[in-house]
């Protein structure tokens, strides 16, 4: 007679990678994947390397482990997406879902961490950290979108899960760091007036560039009275976004995403 484990099967994955310069191209130089875990290279037609993550696990809950690691090399040009949104679903009490994502932008080089949205499920159990290390004359763009609960279901988050960790170095020294810690009624905390006031969506937006100062104006004039941005330093321009949904949230993301990439998005950011 079969026997049926008490215990829920677990997603992890591993995805690696690093690139090269070959001849006026980026391509890869090492991969690897394993697990639930695994990444695309759709053609371009252009000389930069873009790089597709999924999940087929479909989403991440308690027990999950999900790791990406990556090195753009001198004078290559990597940008990273995912095929879709990420889900964090609900998890068990003292269960947590992982993803942990290490990036290296070595001198010369240019990386554009560009993932969509994770929406965050009720009951859902996150721990997520995010590390780039840049160079000190690399570029690095990056997008970290979130989405609290489905609207279109009537979902509100009145009990979650979160630790998000993000940090930024420059020649290994700290530059940006943002932490989230909650754990609680989201929907409660986010209704408050100083807080949030009710915004269903967010997004934190990093340009590190010798560029990035020039950027500031431009991309203010775009922003809506609920979104800012500042200079931490002349090289990094750091913008923060709320919205009432994902949708009102993408339709500010697009314009200054395109601002900061030379008029470019993902593919799977317009599908």
């Amino acid at each position: 007679m079969p026997t049926h484990s008490a215990v829920p099967p677990r997603a992890a994955g591993t995805v690696s990678l690093s690139t090269k310069q070959l001849g006026n191209r980026t391509v890869l130089d090492r991969f690897r994947q394993s697990g639930s875990f695994k990444c695309l290279f759709p053609r371009t037609i252009t000389p930069d390397l873009d790089a597709v993550l999924l999940n087929t696990a479909g989403g991440v809950t308690g027990g999950d482990s999900f790791r990406f690691s990556c090195k753009a090399a001198k004078c290559t040009a990597l940008t990273l997406t995912t095929q879709a949104c990420e889900r964090a679903y609900k998890a068990q009490p003292k269960e947590w879902g992982q993803i942990t994502n290490h990036l290296t932008v070595e001198d010369g080089a240019r990386l554009n961490w560009l993932p969509q949205e994770t929406i965050l499920y009720n009951c859902s159990a996150l721990d997520r950290r995010l590390r780039i290390d840049v160079g000190l004359d690399a570029e690095m763009l990056m997008v970290e979108p979130l989405v609290f609960g489905r609207v279109a279901m009537g979902e509100t988050l009145t009990g979650i899960r979160l630790r998000d960790r993000i940090e930024i170095r420059r020649e290994d020294t700290p530059v940006f760091l943002d932490a989230i810690r909650f754990s609680g009624d989201w929907h409660t905390h986010l209704s408050k007036p100083h807080i949030a006031n009710g915004a269903g969506a967010m997004a934190l937006i990093v340009l590190a560039s010798s560029s990035a100062e020039g950027h500031l104006k431009p991309v203010r004039e775009i922003l809506p009275d609920i979104a800012g941005a500042t200079l931490i330093r002349k090289d990094l321009l750091v913008i923060r976004i709320l919205a009432s949904n994902s949708f009102a949230l993408r339709r500010t993301l697009i314009p200054v995403l395109r601002r900061l990439n030379k008029d470019t998005l993902p593919r799977c950011w317009m599908l």
